[in-house]
């Protein structure tokens, strides 16, 4: 099993992700299950998840390389991919300065993870980085199954497809909230984004695709929140969806913004025109 090209994802919290979110997602045709926020190393909250479940891929929506040890880590994902084989896909990824003490030379920090992944037996194309800017895509490109990407928009997927290469993954998440009260929207999707726009290396990335120090200081353009998070009616989401796909994506995340994630995830499929179709 692998991941379905042009399908749906979810996003949900690693602490907060119930078994049956991860069942209503399957039975609304979702491909894979996203768990953000560093799940600890154990991989439990994975495990879980696919034990739930009988078809839905699983995946991590970053393992922070300087707070998950490599090799229990590789321990979990041999325990897990034991069980559940070709279901689990291990995203790592390098922090932030902001917020990781001892961060320094994140490219080599994430070379060195993955060389230790690699020494103990997990097999590279199971493996994704978090990758935004040019030497965290070629490793992506070198080393791993392709990439995750948060805060990004449909030109940024377009350059990371351009340097992955026809084959790779690219998984780009976007927040989505059904509001048809576009300025009432606005600001919930800004009150969402605030905390990662005052980190550098997603403001970096944003200036690199094209965006101005006016769209990124407070209170953020319009054009920025719309880039970042799709909302509307479940035909506008649905279009910013097929945006992405058309620049590249494999596979699209979504971050539900809402009162009601899993019901707003399930219409959003619907209006997609997602399916349940048996991975092989």
């Amino acid at each position: 099993m692998t991941i379905e090209r042009e399908s749906l994802a979810a996003y949900l919290t690693a602490a907060d992700a119930t078994a049956s979110d991860a069942v209503a997602l399957e039975e609304a045709g979702y491909g894979t299950v996203w768990l953000a926020a560093s799940p600890p190393a154990d991989l439990r909250p994975v495990e879980r998840l696919l034990d739930a479940t009988g078809r839905i891929v699983v995946g991590t929506s970053v393992l922070n390389v300087w707070h998950a040890d490599a090799e229990e880590v590789a321990e979990s994902y041999h325990r897990i991919a034991a069980k559940h084989a070709g279901r689990f896909f291990l995203g790592i990824g390098a922090g932030h300065r902001e917020l990781d003490a001892g961060y320094a030379s994140p490219v080599a920090k994430v070379e060195s993870y993955l060389d230790a992944l690699t020494a103990a037996g997990v097999p590279a194309d199971r493996v994704l980085l978090a990758a935004l800017g040019p030497r965290m895509l070629r490793l992506a490109a070198e080393r791993a199954a392709g990439t995750l990407t948060l805060q990004v928009t449909p030109e940024h997927t377009r350059r990371a497809r351009e340097a992955l290469g026809p084959d790779k993954l690219v998984v780009p998440g976007h927040g989505v909230l059904l509001d048809g009260d576009a300025g009432r929207a606005r600001e919930t999707a800004r009150a969402g984004v605030r905390p990662m726009l005052g980190i550098s290396s997603y403001a970096a990335n944003l200036r690199r695709i094209g965006y101005t120090e006016e769209d990124l200081t407070e209170p953020f353009s319009d054009r920025l929140i719309d880039g970042l998070v799709f909302h509307g009616d479940e035909a506008a989401v649905a279009a910013g969806i097929r945006a992405e796909l058309a620049a590249g994506a494999s596979q699209v995340g979504l971050h539900a913004m809402g009162a009601d994630p899993i019901g707003d995830l399930r219409a959003i499929a619907a209006a997609v025109g997602e399916q349940r179709v048996p991975q092989s």
